[in-house]
């Protein structure tokens, strides 16, 4: 499918002389890709420049290269992770996070909150503590945060005081209820206390907020989900060495005698790169600004050695073609028997990062079938 949408733009730029049946062409391409990666309408782009969360970025690099094929599909858990700036701008240690854009259909894995942890305030004399107690609640009553019934405990642990950066917290369940029921999300609740469980005033530990204090540091929810959108076609893998090589899209109006010498080449990958800044999406993907499709092309002739990489089928077929023992029977064809994923990082709708994985985009290798 993948192919016959980059051959559609490729057409729609090229060799359409109306330049009416031309927009008509190009709208079709891309409300056909738009369904390959699982959209209706591609996102607007923010509205002013805006630096993705240095945990996606690293996530992004992580799992994929610079072209987005991915190193290990084990690597991810499950094909899309979200992240969500926290809205509230409180100076308080409440979050709230809006997650309108998780579609129905997405299976909750695990939810994460990554909260930025200060450099503690100074504190004198034999009493100086090196660890707190911090503890993340999911608020159950909006106003009655700090009644038996209002909250529940969902993740405590010990935290230094001799350090800065980054805490994780599993906050599974409560995204699942906040899923299930959207009016149920009243935030969460986040409280520092002594060894000993009880409160500390002032605390001396601070998490960074909404308010005062750079967007990098920003409470962060970060989301592991699965929306059942799975390649069952071929099996995926990653990209061997993350090689590149690199493509152009090719062209519609080849000659006669170009396509004669391409039906007694032999059964091979060939380079198809796709661009997102010509298609016009350069504006909310993050990365990559394009990768290498690949596709298949040439003959499968008799006899099909093993560099031809057939199928039992596909020998079989060539066998019956070759001795003319069936009529109507072709010769095998060279199609990719092999496809990897790629990644995406891109801004939503709601200017929300997203890394998703899309099966089946890169021909690995192709064969005779």
């Amino acid at each position: 499918m993948l192919r016959t949408v980059l051959l559609l733009l490729a057409l729609a730029q090229t060799a359409c002389p109306s330049p009416a049946s031309v927009a008509i062409r190009r709208a079709e391409a891309l409300k056909k890709l738009l369904e390959v990666f699982g959209m209706e309408d591609p996102p607007a782009p923010p509205t002013h420049f805006k630096q993705p969360p240095q945990y996606m970025v690293d996530l992004f690099n992580t799992v994929a290269n610079a072209d987005g094929v991915t190193k290990n599909p084990d690597i991810l858990e499950g094909n899309t992770v979200r992240s969500f700036l926290e809205k509230t701008d409180s100076e308080e240690m409440r979050f709230l996070f809006v997650l309108s854009s998780v579609a129905k259909n997405e299976k909750i894995l695990t939810a994460e909150l990554h909260l930025f942890r200060l450099w503690p305030r100074v504190t004198d004399g034999p009493k100086r503590r090196h660890f707190c107690q911090v503890s993340v609640y999911q608020v159950l009553e909006k106003d009655k945060p700090d009644t038996p019934g209002g909250k529940k405990l969902l993740a405590t642990r010990l935290v230094s005081l001799q350090t800065s950066g980054w805490e994780v917290f599993a906050i599974t369940p409560a995204v699942r209820d906040w899923t299930e029921d959207e009016s149920s999300n009243q935030g969460l609740l986040v409280t520092v206390q002594s060894l000993g469980g009880s409160p500390l005033d002032p605390p001396p530990l601070q998490f960074a907020s909404g308010r005062g204090h750079h967007e990098s540091k920003k409470p962060m929810l970060v989301l592991f989900t699965d929306d059942g959108r799975r390649g069952a076609s071929l099996p995926t893998a990653g990209f061997p060495g993350g090689s590149h090589m690199p493509g152009t899209t090719p062209s519609l109006g080849r000659s006669r005698s170009t396509r004669s010498l391409n039906r007694l080449q032999p059964c091979q990958r060939h380079p198809l790169s796709v661009d997102f800044e010509e298609i016009g999406w350069s504006g909310w993907i993050i990365s990559p600004r394009g990768y290498n499709a690949f596709h298949c092309k040439g003959s499968c002739p008799f006899p099909l050695g093993e560099n031809m990489r057939p199928t039992n089928h596909a020998t079989v077929q060539s066998i019956i073609n070759a001795l003319k023992l069936s009529e109507g029977v072709s010769s095998p064809c060279c199609v990719p028997d092999k496809l990897f994923s790629i990644n995406l990082l891109y801004f939503d709708d709601d200017e929300n990062v997203v890394l998703k994985q899309y099966d089946d985009m890169v021909a690995g290798s192709c064969g005779c079938h």
